[in-house]
């Protein structure tokens, strides 16, 4: 047997008015804790609420930073981090979707190392954080379970993971919070999910423990896909892209994404397209780029569909678009790709520069 480590310490509560029934856990992490979340979308769905509800109940003091944007920049984390030195808090208790949860692992990790600025700690050898309690409210990242944290570097002008290890301590997981978002968003983030689970599957670093939550994840997938084409926005959607959000998280969290991820970023921070989108419009032609075609089959069986160009026509079918791009364009973002070692390595056969620019090429300008 080959070797290979498993490691998600993140404890994970599942369903309905969770952080009613078990927020006491989070006594143990201190005495005031930094809520991190966006300006608006928590303070709608409830979730705001029941965590203030929840730190009022056991007396745990709080301050509030509601400005992450999506994408979350150096610039913004970098006021949280100044916020929660001054505050001196304990822990932090991210409300969101990724971009306020990847922001709170940074900002946890600033605060305990009050010698680096968000400007530099990228790079430097792996920093603990304070302990981090996720709340998420959509079904997409998989950040609550995973290490990983992206945010934008305005200066060089992409998206970075911040290169430190952060899983947090506890995930309160409701689809309650979930019930009122929109299609579009629901799109986008289930896609994003979606794309974690095969570039998991497809991975170098796969292993029968990844290989199996990417399997179940992806059947489950199949149903919520037949739910988005025909725009059924009900509970078991949401409880459903949950667990795909969840096992995709498991399974990232051990091998990685690949290189619709490397590329994706480019089309996030040039073109604004969101995260999981930006992955998936690549996917007919990022499938169809292997020489070994097994797994790939095996993808498409489990989904239950006549093959890659099924996948994609549902794809489109989901994904609202509307933008431009130009092949002077998409040579540079093949020639950054290209040297993306970090996600090159995680493709498991080897791909030319000319070969990326291609599934650029066929995706974007048709």
């Amino acid at each position: 047997m080959n070797m290979l480590t498993y490691e998600i310490p993140t404890k994970c509560y599942i369903g309905t008015d969770v952080i009613s029934n078990f927020g006491e856990v989070i006594k143990k992490y201190g005495d005031k804790a930094l809520i991190v979340t966006g300006r608006n979308s928590s303070k709608k769905n409830g979730s705001f609420d029941d965590v203030k509800t929840l730190l009022n109940k056991i007396n745990i003091d709080y301050v509030v930073f509601d400005s992450i944007e999506e994408n979350p920049s150096l610039e913004t984390i970098e006021k949280a981090r100044i916020i929660g030195i001054d505050e001196g808090v304990d822990f932090i208790i991210g409300i969101g979707g990724g971009s306020p949860i990847d922001a709170s692992k940074a900002i946890g990790i600033l605060i305990k190392n009050i010698k680096y600025t968000a400007f530099h700690f990228i790079g430097e050898k792996n920093l603990e954080s304070l302990p981090i309690i996720a709340v998420p409210t959509t079904a997409g990242t998989g950040t609550e379970v995973t290490q990983y944290a992206i945010v934008t570097d305005n200066k060089d002008k992409c998206k970075k993971n911040m290169g430190h290890s952060v899983f947090p301590k506890v995930a309160f997981l409701d689809p309650k919070y979930m019930k009122d978002m929109n299609f579009d968003i629901t799109v986008s983030t289930a896609v994003d999910a979606f794309s974690h689970l095969v570039e998991a599957y497809l991975n170098t670093n796969a292993n029968f423990i990844s290989d199996m939550y990417c399997e179940k994840g992806i059947g489950i997938f199949k149903k919520c896909l037949i739910k988005l084409i025909e725009k059924e926005l009900d509970m078991d959607l949401r409880e459903n892209l949950m667990m795909v959000s969840m096992l995709g998280g498991f399974a990232i969290a051990q091998v990685g994404t690949s290189i619709p991820h490397g590329m994706g970023y480019a089309l996030t921070y040039n073109k604004g397209i969101s995260h999981g989108v930006a992955n998936c419009i690549l996917y007919r032609e990022y499938l169809k780029c292997f020489k070994n075609q097994e797994k790939v089959r095996k993808i498409i069986d489990i989904l239950e569909l006549e093959s890659i160009d099924t996948l994609g026509n549902y794809l489109d079918e989901i994904i609202n678009l509307d933008f431009r791009v130009t092949e002077e364009e998409i040579r540079e973002y093949s020639k950054g790709m290209a040297s993306n070692k970090g996600k090159l390595k995680n493709h498991p056969e080897a791909i030319t520069e000319e070969e990326i620019f291609n599934i650029y090429k066929k995706s974007l300008l048709k």
